[in-house]
C-alpha cells in the first residue's frame, strides 16, 4: 500500500512454551519485497522456536524451527516459491493469487459465476452443493462486505460458515499459524481468510489440507477483482482488450489487477502519486507474462478512452495516521465529474467500497447513471460463490 518510513528497531518479547526471551524486531521499507505485508505498514512480530525438526502427525510435513528471532510479519519472494499456491498437497486447490490459475480456468469461474447467479435470482433454491460442509472465516481486519457476502453465498448453496474474529484465534499470536491450519482443516472443509500479513496466508494454505482463500491481505485481494471482472462482464458484456484505469494508492487492489491481468488479456493504467506506485516485483512479474500495463502519474490523461474508471480510498486501513499527509499528496486524484467527461461517455466507474465520498471521488460520481459500483459491491457473492465451488470441485 503507502510508501512509509522505516520504522525504527523495536525490542520486543517472544514466548516460548513458559519461557520469555526479549529479542529485536528489524523493520524494513513497505516496498521491500513484492509481498511485503505487516499490519498495513506498522510492525508486527512473529517468533520463531529453537531450531528442532520434527514430523508432524499423518501429515508428514518436515519443520525447521529456527533460532529465536523476532522480525517483521512479511512475506519475500522465497516465501511465497515455498508456499503452496494454485495446486496444493494432495490435489487440494487453493485460491491465493489470481495468476496462480490460466486463462481458460479463470473464465471458467467467472462463467460459472453467472450460471449460479442466475440461478439464484431466479428464486431456485434447490441447488445446494454445500450440504454437509462447514467453512471457517478468519479475520485479522474486520469487513462488512467479505463476512456478509462470504456467509451468505455458503449458506444459500447449502453450507455453515462460521466467523473467527481477530479475538476469536489471535492468529500468530496465541497459536502458530501452522498449528491453526492443521486444527481447522480437521474440523472444516474449507477455510477463508481475511488478513494483514500475506506470510500468514500463505501458511495457512502450505499447513492446512482443506482448501484456502484469499479473502484479502495487504499484499493482494483476488476476490474482489474476480467480482469486478463478473462485472464488466455483465456491462460491456466481454472481457478481453478493455482498459481499465486505476486513480489512486498502488495498492492490495491494484496489485491483484496486475495478476489478473498477467492471465486476462486486459489493458491496465494504474495512475498514482509519485511514491506511491504499486510493487515494481509485481508489475514485472505481469509483464513478463504478457500483461499489458502502464504506470503512470497523471490521471487526467491516464482516463482518456478508458472502459472503466476505478477508484478506492486514499488511506486503508492501517494507514489513518497517514490520511493527512495522503490528502495533500494525493491532490488531482479525485475521480471527479471532470476526469469522468475526460474518459468518455463509454466509461463506467467502479470502487471496491467503502467509499469516503467528497475525498477520492465525489458523490456525484457514485451517484451517476453510469457508476456499477452496487452491483460491482453484490458480485462479491457471485464470483466467490463460484471461486468456492471451484476449490471443492463441485
Amino acid at each position: 500500500m503507502a510508501v512509509v518510513s522505516p520504522a525504527k528497531k523495536m525490542l520486543g518479547l517472544c514466548s516460548s512454551g513458559n519461557a520469555a526471551t526479549a529479542c529485536v524486531a528489524s523493520t524494513t521499507s513497505s516496498r521491500a519485497s513484492p509481498l511485503a505485508s505487516s499490519q498495513s505498514r506498522g510492525t508486527s512480530l512473529i517468533c520463531r522456536l529453537p531450531s528442532v525438526r520434527l514430523q508432524s502427525g499423518t501429515q508428514g510435513h518436515s519443520i525447521q524451527r529456527r533460532k529465536i528471532v523476532c522480525r517483521n510479519s512479511t512475506a519475500t519472494q522465497n516465501d511465497a516459491s515455498v508456499s503452496v499456491s494454485g495446486d496444493g498437497q494432495d490435489g487440494v486447490k487453493h485460491f491465493l493469487h489470481i495468476d496462480d490459475y490460466d486463462n481458460k480456468t479463470i473464465m471458467k469461474i467467472l462463467d460459472r459465476a453467472r450460471e449460479v447467479k442466475a440461478k439464484l435470482k431466479s428464486g431456485d433454491k434447490s441447488f445446494k452443493p454445500f450440504a454437509g460442509k462447514t467453512m471457517a472465516m478468519i479475520f485479522t481486519k474486520p469487513s462488512m462486505r467479505t463476512r456478509v457476502s462470504f456467509e451468505t453465498g455458503f449458506h444459500l448453496l447449502g453450507g455453515h460458515a462460521i466467523y473467527l474474529g481477530p479475538d476469536d484465534i489471535q492468529l500468530g499470536k496465541r497459536e502458530e499459524t501452522r498449528d491453526i491450519a492443521r486444527v481447522l482443516s480437521g474440523y472444516n472443509n474449507l477455510i477463508m481468510a481475511r488478513l494483514f500479513a500475506h506470510k500468514d496466508l500463505l501458511d495457512l494454505a502450505k499447513y492446512g489440507s482443506v482448501p484456502v482463500i484469499n479473502g484479502l491481505t495487504d499484499y493482494n485481494h483476488p476476490c474482489q477483482i474476480m467480482a469486478d471482472a463478473l462485472t464488466i462482464i455483465e456491462h460491456k458484456g466481454y472481457i478481453d482488450n478493455v482498459k481499465v484505469v486505476y486513480v489512486g494508492d498502488g495498492n492490495n487492489v491494484v496489485h491483484s489487477w496486475l495478476r489478473f491481468a498477467a492471465v486476462v488479456p486486459i489493458h491496465f493504467v494504474c495512475a498514482c502519486p509519485r511514491g506511491f506506485e504499486p510493487d515494481a516485483g509485481t508489475v514485472d512479474l505481469a509483464r513478463s507474462k504478457g500483461a499489458k500495463i502502464d504506470i503512470v502519474n497523471d490521471p487526467m490523461e491516464a482516463v482518456k478512452g478508458a472502459d472503466v474508471v476505478y477508484s478506492d480510498v486514499w488511506a486503508s486501513m492501517g494507514q489513518k495516521e497517514e490520511a493527512a499527509l495522503r490528502l495533500q499528496r494525493f491532490q488531482g486524484f479525485q475521480v471527479n465529474e471532470k476526469m469522468m467527461e475526460q474518459a468518455g461517455p463509454q466509461a463506467f466507474f467502479m470502487h471496491c467500497l467503502p467509499a469516503e465520498r467528497g475525498v477520492e471521488v465525489t458523490d456525484g460520481v457514485i451517484e451517476a447513471p453510469n457508476s456499477i459500483v452496487f452491483p460491482q459491491a453484490e458480485n462479491r457473492m457471485h464470483a466467490q460463490n463460484a471461486v468456492m465451488l471451484y476449490v471443492l470441485g463441485e
